[in-house]
């Protein structure tokens, strides 16, 4: 009887620590599934999981604290921007995401790091200039969707750069891969592996713009 009940205990601990570990949305406290929606407080940036029910609610709307982040991505194939462009906008890695904030009205500049998500100062002429040759920017939605940058493989001539519109909490999602698993100054073999883990799914997902893709 007693190993019965110690049994019996056990398996509700169990049960009771898979409960707490489940996400649920942030609003209701509903348990949600993989792949859940999100929506991204205006203010802060931050992202919080949603319930199918809840996002609804914040779908395409204006005027509220929070939005509902878009699930649409592009990889932008004849992306413009010459080394110099790169350069003038004050990104110290080869890789960065680049959004509009509603409340501040101007663009915001993140890059990913060891210790997280780094904003970077972004001037504005270097930004109105690419915005000007990729028409395509103009329809970046505030505070959900960012212009995502990888030009890590073009820095050591191994693969081309990669341009995306994409939702924005894919980009913090990259931010969480890396602050995860870098080790050391280069990263890491794990990290590298990540890092691609995340570029070749979001290939799978992306609608293409401008031609075919080149290798």
């Amino acid at each position: 009887m007693m190993a019965e009940s110690t049994s019996a205990f056990t398996i509700l601990r169990r049960f009771a620590r898979s409960q707490q570990s489940a996400e649920r949305c942030e609003m209701c406290s509903t348990v949600v599934a993989a792949g859940h929606p999100h929506l991204v407080a205006i203010a802060s940036h931050r992202i919080h999981c949603a319930c199918d029910a809840c996002a609804t609610l914040f779908d395409g709307m204006t005027g509220s604290k929070y939005r509902r982040v878009s699930r649409r991505v592009v990889r932008l194939c004849d992306f413009q921007i010459t080394d110099a462009q790169w350069e003038s906008l004050l990104i110290p890695i080869n890789m960065a995401f680049f959004f509009r904030s509603s409340p501040e009205d101007r663009i915001a500049a993140f890059y990913p790091s060891p210790a997280g998500a780094v904003e970077s100062l972004l001037p504005l002429d270097a930004w109105s200039e690419i915005v000007l040759e990729n028409p395509a920017l103009n329809g970046l939605q505030p505070d959900v969707e960012a212009l995502l940058v990888n030009r890590v493989g073009r820095a050591s001539e191994s693969l081309p750069s990669e341009y995306y519109i994409a939702p924005v909490d894919e980009c913090y999602r990259l931010v969480g891969l890396i602050r995860s698993h870098w080790r050391g100054l280069s990263g890491g073999a794990e990290a590298w592996t990540e890092i691609a883990k995340f570029f070749d799914h979001l290939r799978s997902l992306a609608a293409i713009e401008g031609g075919e893709v080149h290798a």
